[in-house]
């Protein structure tokens, strides 16, 4: 089921060239740029027209009823509700925890404060279709909620019955979501960047998605906010030897597997012992899997047994891939954390599964997939902010920094700038009264 690749005696560097799911961008992104340019010019018609094409259903009303989100704490298991809440403190608490406290910054009479200003109205994206994650929509409202955002605004594509899953409107209730609506896909997108009839524009958009989704983002770029990681199809990176239990290495391979096709699952080991256990294991465990077709389609086209040399040659091959998680399930994880250039979350030892990550550990599971963990990083409180400087120049400060802002000035042909700060020091040399 793995496609076993062998590194083995191979130099890994930048000229390595690994497989990767093909996106098909020249296909999607047409049909993307239609969708997009199609709610821009027809606001919710084309909305309640692409839900009845991509979704199956026709929707009068698309906003979801305060009433409903509120019912739904009540409609789903009690026992859900509570590790849904457990979630969400561990969220919170950790977003809290890194949140970036105002500073000021003094040198020679000039005076920078940072403020740090949350965005009125965040858009978080809820990914539908093969299951419901509520999860996602704890993960990215609550940083939001963290950072202080005015306006939560949460889209979701809709079931066949036209209605989104009440676990999910539970999750929207929990973390406080302000406005839920019926949306899902590219169109979803479109409708919180440009605004409609009934969606109030935003000035962020976040949250994982498909490829449609991902493809949207990159595209309204430069109208809202959007972060620079591509938060696509799942991804993960296994790094297992000898030590490592094979059925934990195997079910963490699957675990992002499950997901669905276009994604990454890859173990890499030096072991061939390992590497051969741990893929019959695979194996076994997919055939038994309630998600063996979603797994299936995702082993198909995205999953590989590595052999390399060694522990550096592991991460070597990690950081040219680059995996949305890493999990290094061997003893020494500590010891080869150093190693790690390229990854959007670690997992360090046998008892770290990403599901854990996922969940309950504290850090957004929206994470850089498709190689951008190269530049890019995990969804955080500062994706709701804005960084602005508030300078004050003393006195002493014009006096000190006068003559070097006007020389700069002056040769970059801007003799206003230069005279803007040689009056406040008495040395006009055109114009003045």
């Amino acid at each position: 089921m793995l496609k076993r690749l062998d590194l083995r005696n191979r130099p890994i560097d930048a000229t390595l060239r690994l497989p990767r799911p093909d996106l098909d961008a020249t296909g999607p992104i047409e049909d993307v740029r239609a969708i997009l340019s199609e709610v821009k010019l027809h606001g919710d018609e084309a909305l309640r027209s692409l839900t009845l094409r991509f979704d199956g259903v026709f929707l009068d009303e698309l906003r979801v009823p305060q009433e409903t989100i509120r019912e739904s704490l009540e409609n789903c298991p009690p026992r859900l509700i509570e590790a849904l809440a457990e979630a969400r403190d561990a969220i919170a608490a950790f977003h809290r925890h890194k949140a970036e406290p105002l500073a000021t910054y003094e040198r020679g009479g000039i005076v920078v404060q940072q403020l740090i200003l949350p965005v009125d109205r965040a858009g978080v994206y809820a990914p539908g279709g093969r299951a419901k994650y509520p999860s996602s929509v704890l993960m990215t409202a609550v940083p939001a909620r963290v950072a202080g955002v005015s306006a939560v605004v949460c889209c979701a594509p809709p079931g066949r019955d036209g209605e989104i899953p009440k676990e999910l409107l539970a999750a929207c209730a929990l973390a406080e979501v302000d406005e839920v609506y019926r949306v899902g896909g590219a169109q979803a997108i479109a409708a919180m960047a440009y605004g409609t009839e009934s969606i109030r524009g935003v000035d962020v958009i976040v949250g994982p998605g498909s490829k449609w989704v991902s493809l949207a983002l990159r595209e309204v770029r430069g109208v809202v906010g959007v972060s620079a990681a591509f938060a696509g199809p799942s991804e993960v990176v296994v790094i297992a030897d000898e030590k490592t239990p094979v059925s934990w290495a195997a079910i963490d391979v699957i675990v992002q597997a499950e997901h669905g096709p276009d994604g990454l699952a890859w173990l890499i080991t030096w072991s061939e012992q390992a590497a051969d256990a741990i893929s019959q294991e695979i194996e076994r465990l997919v055939a038994a899997s309630p998600r063996r077709k979603e797994t299936e389609d995702a082993l198909e086209k995205g999953g590989y047994a590595v052999l390399v040399d060694g522990p550096s040659q592991a991460l070597a091959v990690s950081n040219a891939i680059a995996p949305e998680h890493l999990e290094i399930l061997t003893d020494d994880a500590h010891g080869l954390l150093g190693l790690v250039r390229h990854a959007g979350a670690v997992f360090l030892g046998p008892y770290s599964s990403a599901a854990v990550g996922d969940y309950l550990a504290g850090p957004s599971h929206v994470l850089p997939t498709f190689a951008t963990a190269r530049f890019s990083s995990v969804l955080g409180v500062e994706d709701f902010c804005r960084r602005v400087h508030a300078i004050e120049v003393k006195e002493r400060g014009i006096a000190r920094v006068a003559a070097d802002v006007a020389e700069i000035a002056r040769a970059e042909g801007l003799p206003a700038h230069a005279e803007s700060v040689l009056w406040r020091v008495g040395e006009e040399t055109w114009g003045a009264r």
